[in-house]
Parts: structure tokens; sequence; C-alpha cells
């Protein structure tokens, strides 16, 4: 079997807001091969840059179009592939979109092989440690306390077990960033596990603050309050606080993720496999974080694509222990929901893990192309 063709398609639903939420537009990935098996996978990054990165032509022998590398090849070959892309980018691909890029074809690799042999991800991986995980509702922060706690009771109805609130007006005023998460975890109830992603708003000394008067809510974790790279700063709050600290969605490959679990000493290591390098990448940073006894979860809040392939890379990793799932209301906004002719659905607060070949999903041609813009 060779690898025939690489596409990077993107896509963009007509309606883009102006807030945090990735989930607006796309870069699908796919790959066909002379065997008639297509992969596909998915990069969450800047959608055309990206999407340049993969699609450029030869340059140099260090940096060049991620498509041009790939043609011909065997597909099974996912660790020497990712290798032969990393080093045919060495100048201009090392960390950020180069390694974005990778994550989308290397999903769609392993998409192919579990095709292939008609087995799950998983079980090429050699995982097999839940047969289904519990998810957090991920949700952005509403505009005010009192419309967080009516969130977060809504949540808790239709039957999640862990809710988190994320970006928003936190950071702003440090009596409403209590007043928030004090709101939410009233909404929730006392049982349930209350995330809270800070979004990249203060320094270490201003974290260690909140923190102090966030403990009283018993957050399961506080997530990214810092800046990317800030390392000592991470370590810093991880040594003042009880509370959980995670981090990781902003890294990409093993070096920086390295840095946030040793350096940073974070407690929960998000990693997003499309960022991260794919599952060739993403199993060597989950079994590095599990060396330094640091626990697992996924970051994603894009499309089914990404939910899927995270489950596969949790179900086969020993130290997972949660799965992100975006419950965010989208007004209209349906790419997510029509993409992929299957939808990863949560039912009573926990995901099932794929059992069909490969990631699980097939892409809805024409929803793709009434949407692709290039």
């Amino acid at each position: 079997m060779k690898i025939r063709d690489v596409e990077a398609i993107y896509i963009r639903s007509a309606s883009v807001k102006d807030q945090c939420d990735s989930g607006q537009d796309a870069l699908i990935v796919r790959v066909t091969t002379d065997a008639g098996i297509t992969g596909i996978g998915e990069v969450d990054s800047s959608p055309v840059a990206a999407q340049g990165a993969i699609l450029g032509p030869y340059s140099h022998t260090l940096t060049t179009g991620l498509r041009h590398l790939l043609i011909g090849e065997d597909p099974f070959r996912t660790e020497y592939l990712w290798d032969k892309m990393y080093r045919g980018n060495l100048y201009s691909g090392r960390f950020g979109i180069g390694v974005h890029a990778m994550s989308g074809i290397d999903i769609a690799l392993w998409d192919i092989k579990g095709k292939a042999l008609q087995m799950p991800i998983w079980r090429l991986l050699g995982g097999g440690f839940h047969k289904k995980i519990k998810c957090y509702a991920s949700v952005l922060w509403e505009t005010t306390p009192e419309k967080t706690y009516a969130r977060a009771a809504q949540l808790r109805d239709r039957g999640f077990e862990a809710v988190k609130f994320g970006w928003g007006p936190m950071g702003q005023d440090a009596e409403n960033d209590v007043r928030m998460v004090a709101e939410a975890r009233q909404g929730l109830g006392a049982k349930a596990d209350l995330m809270i992603d800070a979004g990249l708003v203060w320094d270490a000394k201003t974290a260690i603050q909140r923190a102090r008067a966030f403990a009283e809510y018993n957050p399961f974790w506080l997530e990214e309050p810092l800046m990317p790279g800030d390392y000592a700063g991470y370590r810093k709050l991880s040594n003042s606080t009880d509370l959980r600290i995670a981090a990781g969605e902003e890294e990409s490959g093993r070096e920086t993720f390295q840095r946030l679990i040793v350096e940073g000493d974070v407690d929960v290591v998000q990693v997003d496999l499309t960022r991260c390098g794919g599952f060739t990448e993403g199993m060597k940073i989950a079994s590095m974080a599990d060396s330094y006894a640091k626990k697992v979860a996924n970051h994603g809040f894009t499309t089914y694509i990404n939910v899927a392939a995270a489950l596969h890379f949790l179900n086969s990793i020993p130290n997972s222990i949660v799965a992100e799932y975006v419950a965010q209301d989208h007004d209209g906004n349906d790419l997510r929901d029509r993409i992929t002719k299957q939808r990863v659905l949560a039912r009573d607060g926990y995901l099932e893990m794929p059992q069909e070949p490969g990631l699980g999903l097939e892409l809805d041609d024409d929803a793709i192309a009434e949407m692709r813009v290039s």
C-alpha cells in the first residue's frame, strides 16, 4: 500500500463570532492510498498557515511541504514518516505550526492502519484501559455570575458530573473571579467536579492568590492561569497550592512538554493530538508524563475527529483521568455536527470507547464541499 495523495481542506462556518471558540473553522487532512483506503485527521491551528505547511512545495532539504515527503510512502510506517516529516522541516517546523500540521497527517495515517487491519486505533496502540471514560462538559464562562449559575445547573441536569468553565470575563476583576467560581459551584452542587480554565490571564503571584481564594469551592483543577512558557511560574504556583494545576494545550512536541512537566511541575498534562504531533508523539508524551507520576487529560475544543482521536489515545495510556467534551452552544454554527457522518455523544457524563476500525468516523463529503474555503 502506498500513499497517493495528501489533502489539507480548510472549512469555515458561514458565521464566525469574535470569541474564544476554535469550533468555527477547521483544517481537515485526508490521506488517500492506492489500495482505496482513506484516512482522516484534523489540525487545530491557524488553518491556512498549517495548510501551507502541508501543501507547500519543496524548498530545500530542511524545509519542505509535508505532502511532498509522503507521496509514494507506505502509510503503515508511522514512526518513520513522523521522523521524515520532522527532519524535513528542521528549519521551519520543529515547534508550533509545523508540528500542528504533522499532527493531522499522523492521525490520518493511524486511521488508515486501523481500517486496513479492521481494528480501532486503541487496539493497535495496545490499549484497552477503559470501556467508557468520564467526560467533562467544556463551556465558556457566561458574562455574569448569575448566568454562570444557571448554565452550571443546566449542565448538571443534563447528567454531567464534571464541568469546565473557561476564558471569558475571568481575570478582569478579582472579586468577580471569585463570584464566578462560587456561582459555578452552587449551580453544579457539591459533588460534581468543577474545572476552572483561567485562559492565560495572570502572573504567578496573582494565580497563587486566586488559587487560595478558589480553594473553598473545591475545584478539580485550575487550568492555564499563566502564559505558556512561564515554566518557572508554573512551578511556583504548583508548589504553593493544593489545587491541581493543568496545562499543555499550547505545547507542541516532546521538548516543550518535557519543560512543562519537569520545570513547570504541573499535575495534569493536557495533550491535544491535533497539535502535539498526533498519536505517534502523543504516546511518547503520555509515557513521559507517567514517568513523573503525572496524570493526562486530552484537550479538544474542535470537531468529533479530535474527540474520537482523544478517546483512542486516552484508552491506550494508563495515566488518563478524564476526557474533554465540548458542550458549547453555537447558535446555528453546526460545523462540528455536520462534517462527519457520525457523532461522538456523551451519555450520562461518559463517553463510550470506539469499537469501529480506525477512528470510527467518515467525512460527510457534501457538508465538506459546502463549507470548504480552499
